[in-house]
Formats: structure tokens, C-alpha cells, sequence
């Protein structure tokens, strides 16, 4: 009969459940605690002795507790006991810039948490019990997602739940270092992280550490006063929990320590297992550095046609153009002076180009630029030594060559500024007669009459050179006959003024050579002999020669003789 009795107890030992008076555990690895521990979901303890509790799948669980449910509370008086637990963790993202959800160590009434949800609830709840007293259901979050409905403070903290994923209590993630400073924790480098979680029942006081050190702190991040006794019932199941979403991120226990007795011992973290070779997903690398290296070929190509174009522009000083004696202007200097050589600017059209006005922004000085397009058959360094003649001509009555500048094809020529007009026509009064409106005719028919000096502003009251007079109104009207070819060159314009020949005596009419090509015979037939128009002075009666080259080879105009006029044939004045 004894025998039987004793058959029986031992048949109800065996279909009854196993209570666990655990006082303490030390697992630096789970290869050799395999039965000791319950895994569900996507937990598993690979190879190497680490806890994997998830991987890289989408919105999935991750369960690994201890076998046996562990006695929390003293049923005589009701009075939870304290406990104290350190853990290594890893958490290691699929993408290094956008995590997934995080882990929690937990302390709850079923190891297998039916019902639980993915994403934001950590596989601890879900939607529907989240927040009710009857969960029985204490958890330290790691959370590396930053969720709004659940009030979270930011995407790498730490935080205390109680029968709901709303923490009571949360802070950064953080450790406090010897000197009392504080060092930032990433949740999510990859790297091993310790934690400590101690609950003093005396006190009713719940600590939480964090350290990359073996070393436990001294001073916990996240201190919370709360009494667990009524959460708690006698037997609880003690474990971690995790779960992804949308994007995932795999979460490591690389050791766990735990005790009832005291302070858990903490892990030595160069001794626990290393993580396994982990596939990043580098899609995310690969379209960076794709788009880096796009946009470096663009930036290169448009550098390289900036600074192209910029050396096409630019002011380049050959070793000549140093004798050339007016100042030389940038190019840029006087775009901006012109503002970008707009047409409010524009004063009119002279011959070979365009007259804009511009102030020069240095020196607010105002000045004209004309805008040559050089397109003659003299050389450049023949063109700008002629520009260097006219610039260091001195004279009341010439607009001041400032300087110049030459960029590609186009020459600028910088002048005085003329606020009240130019030197191309007469200042005529509103009472002057019609025949006096076109100033070269107007020349010309005084100096046909034998008045030339009637053209001379009466407001000079007579106080003038008659000499001079004459001379610039006779070279006036040399240089402006309708046929480019039939006007003098500056270069003997400027010996003209500076007195080194004097003009000749003949004269042709501004309109004489229109629509006809010029030529050493036409001249002779056409010039008119106003010799004794004006009473010259010796000077001007000293013989001047006036070059021409043609098919005859070089003539010279003599003035005050037709020998030297050939025959026949010409060639036309430059």
C-alpha cells in the first residue's frame, strides 16, 4: 500500500509544474544552457553561444526566457523580492542610418506572451491589453525607434513599462563614467553594451545602468520609485523579448547574469562569444556613392567648362601691349561700369561700334566706352599703336583717350565723359536756320565762300587762334568725307595736329566720292581749289604730302602742284 501511495506522489511531482527556487544564474554564452532556456519566434542560440532573438525578417517576434518560472514574492506577506540582473547586448541594424524597433528585458506571468505584436509593442502586448493592470507584465525597454503614439522621448532611449509599452519613466541612453560625466550611448553601433537592472524591495527602488565597460557604474541613468509587490505574482518567468517592423534590426544577448541573493555579477565583455560576420544591406551605399560620384563627374565637367570659358575671357598681357602708353581696363571693369553693356546705356553709335556711358565703380568716374568690333586688316599691334598716338595727345577741344581694352575680337576704347554732348555735332540753338542743322555742310559751304571762320562760336567773342581754326575745321572736313577710304588715317591726323606736316591746300567735297570707288585720277579731276579761300599763314603754305598706295605703287598729293598725280589709274586713301 505504501508502495503505491508513493507511485502516486510520484506520478503528480511529474505532471505538475517545475517552480524554480533560482538563487542566482551566469550564462557568459548560452552554448552550454540550452535546455535552461525557452525560445519562440525568431529567437535562437547559434553557434558561438550567442541568444539571436531576431533577424533581418520583417515584422516578427522574438521570445528567449528562462525555463522555469522564477519565485518573486513572498506569499506570506504578499512583499516582492528584490532582484538584480546584468545582460550584454548587441543590436545591429540592417541599415546603420534607419533602425529598427528595439528589445526588453522582461519579467512576465507566461513565457510564451500569446497574442503579442510586432513593430512599437516589442512582442510584449498588443493594441487591445496594452495598458491593463491584469497583464502582470514589468519590462526595461531599448527602444531605437522614436514612436508618437507611445509618447517616446527619441529613437535611443531607455524606459520602464508596466503593463503597457507607454513607459512610466524614460531617459537617453547614456552611462555615467567614473569622474561623473556623462557619455552618449548608440543603442545601434553595433557594438557590446552592458546593462544593469536592480530592484531594491526595502526601498522600493528600481535602478538601471549602462556602460560599454565591464565595469558596473556607479551611478544609475534611470532611477524609478515604485513598489512591484502588486505586480507582481509568486511565480514570474524572467527573460527578453524584441521585435521589427518595417525595417528591422537584429538584436544579440551575448551573456546574462541574474540573482535573487544580491548584486548580479557583472560580464566580463572581452571574454563573452563575438558576433558572427553580419550582412549589412549596402543598397543604401551603393545608391550613395552612385549619387556622390554623378554628382562629382557633373561638378568636374562644369568646372572644367567654367574655367574654360574663363580663360577664353580673360585679359591676357602680351609682352607688347606693356609700350602701349593709355591704361589698359579689365574686361569685367568695364562690363560692370557699362552694367553689363546694357541699352539704357547706350549714348549712340559712332563709327565701328556702339558709345555706352559708364561709371567706373572705384573712382565714381564717369566715362564712355566704345565697343569696337576690330575686324580691319591691320594687324592688332599696328591698331593699338595708333590708340597709343591719340593718348598722349593733350588738347582743349579732343575728348581724353582714357585707355582701352581688348577681349577676344572686340577693342574698347575708354573716353571722358561728355555730360552735356559730343564733339560729333554743332551746339545748335532752337533760332538756328535749317542750313545749319547738318554741321559738315555747313563747314563746307563757309569754306567755299571764303568765311570759314564764321563757323567759329561767336560766344568766343573772337578770342580764339584763327590758325588753329582753320586747321581743325580743314582737317574737320578732311575727316569727314562720306568715303572711309578718301578720309586720312590717325596716324597722319595726329602729325596733322602736332604740326609735324601741314595740310594740303585741296579739299574734297564731303559727298564727291559717294557710290564711287576712290583713286589717285578722281582726286585730281575732283578736288576743289580753295587756296585763296583764306589768307594762309607760312605755315600752312609749307608742302605736305598725303600718301597713296595703290596699283601705281606710292603717290604723294603735293600741295599747291599737280605734277604729282599720275596720269592715269590710283589707288584708294587709307
Amino acid at each position: 500500500m505504501s508502495q503505491m501511495i508513493t507511485l502516486l506522489l510520484f506520478l503528480l511531482f511529474l505532471t505538475s509544474p517545475v517552480f524554480s527556487q533560482l538563487d542566482d544564474l551566469y550564462f557568459p554564452g548560452f552554448n552550454h544552457v540550452t535546455s535552461n532556456m525557452s525560445l519562440n519566434g525568431a529567437a535562437v542560440i547559434e553557434k558561438n553561444g550567442i541568444l539571436r532573438l531576431t533577424n533581418n525578417t520583417q515584422h516578427t517576434v522574438g521570445h528567449a526566457f528562462y525555463s522555469s518560472p522564477v519565485k518573486f514574492k513572498n506569499s506570506s506577506n504578499g512583499k516582492s523580492f528584490s532582484f538584480s540582473t546584468a545582460f550584454a547586448f548587441t543590436i545591429v541594424p540592417e541599415n546603420p542610418r534607419i533602425r529598427g524597433h528595439g528589445f526588453a528585458f522582461t519579467i512576465s506571468t507566461s513565457k510564451e506572451l500569446p497574442g503579442a505584436l510586432p513593430n512599437q509593442y516589442l512582442g510584449l502586448l498588443n493594441a487591445t491589453d496594452s495598458g491593463n493592470f491584469s497583464n502582470h507584465l514589468f519590462a526595461v525597454e531599448f527602444d531605437t525607434v522614436k514612436d508618437y503614439d507611445l509618447h517616446d522621448i527619441n529613437d535611443n532611449h531607455v524606459g520602464i513599462d508596466i503593463n503597457s509599452v507607454i513607459s512610466n519613466k524614460s531617459v537617453p541612453a547614456a552611462s555615467f563614467l567614473v569622474n561623473s560625466t556623462t557619455e552618449d550611448l548608440n543603442l545601434c553601433s553595433g557594438r557590446p553594451i552592458q546593462a544593469w537592472v536592480d530592484y531594491d524591495s526595502i526601498k522600493n527602488l528600481l535602478e538601471v545602468r549602462l556602460s560599454s565597460f565591464s565595469k558596473r557604474p556607479v551611478s544609475p541613468i534611470l532611477s524609478c520609485k515604485i513598489d512591484l509587490s502588486p505586480l507582481f505574482k509568486d511565480y514570474m518567468y524572467v527573460g527578453f523579448s524584441s521585435s521589427t517592423g518595417l525595417l528591422t534590426s537584429t538584436h544579440y544577448i551575448l551573456g546574462w547574469s541574474f540573482s535573487m541573493k544580491g548584486e548580479a555579477k557583472s560580464l566580463s565583455l572581452p571574454s563573452l562569444p563575438s558576433l558572427p560576420g553580419h550582412k549589412m544591406n549596402h543598397t543604401g551605399l551603393i545608391l550613395g556613392v552612385s549619387a556622390l560620384a554623378t554628382f562629382l563627374i557633373i561638378l568636374i565637367v562644369a568646372t572644367t567648362f567654367y574655367l574654360s570659358r574663363k580663360m577664353k575671357k580673360a585679359d591676357v598681357t602680351e609682352a607688347w601691349e606693356l609700350d602701349i602708353g593709355p591704361h589698359r581696363f579689365s574686361y569685367q571693369e568695364l562690363k560692370k561700369a557699362t552694367k553689363n553693356f546694357r541699352d539704357e546705356e547706350l549714348l549712340g553709335f559712332g563709327g565701328f561700334g556702339k558709345v555706352y556711358k559708364g561709371t567706373l565703380l572705384n573712382s565714381n568716374t564717369e566715362i564712355a566706352v566704345k565697343r569696337i568690333c576690330h575686324e580691319s586688316t591691320q594687324g592688332l599691334k599696328e591698331f593699338l599703336t595708333e590708340i597709343d598716338s591719340i593718348g598722349r595727345l593733350r588738347h582743349r577741344n579732343l575728348v581724353r583717350l582714357l585707355g582701352w581694352c581688348r577681349q577676344q575680337g572686340d577693342l574698347l576704347l575708354v573716353y571722358d565723359f561728355m555730360a552735356n554732348g559730343s564733339l560729333d555735332r554743332k551746339p545748335i540753338e532752337p533760332k538756328a536756320l535749317p542750313e545749319e542743322l547738318i554741321l559738315v555742310d555747313l563747314v563746307w559751304d563757309r569754306w567755299k565762300s571764303g568765311a570759314i571762320l564764321d563757323v567759329v562760336d561767336p560766344r568766343l567773342n573772337g578770342e580764339f587762334n584763327e590758325h588753329e581754326a582753320v586747321l581743325v575745321l580743314k582737317l574737320g572736313l578732311m575727316c569727314s568725307n562720306n568715303a572711309p577710304n578718301a578720309r586720312p588715317p590717325m596716324r597722319q591726323v595726329a602729325r596733322y595736329l602736332e604740326g609735324e606736316v601741314a595740310l594740303p591746300a585741296l579739299v574734297a567735297a564731303p559727298n564727291a566720292y559717294d557710290g564711287k570707288n576712290v583713286n589717285a585720277n578722281k582726286v585730281r579731276r575732283e578736288l576743289v581749289d580753295h587756296k585763296h579761300s583764306y589768307p594762309v599763314s607760312s605755315n600752312l603754305e609749307k608742302v605736305s604730302t598725303w600718301s597713296f598706295d595703290g596699283d601705281y605703287g606710292d603717290t604723294d598729293i603735293e600741295a599747291g602742284s599737280d605734277s604729282a598725280l599720275p596720269s592715269s589709274g590710283g589707288s584708294e586713301c587709307k
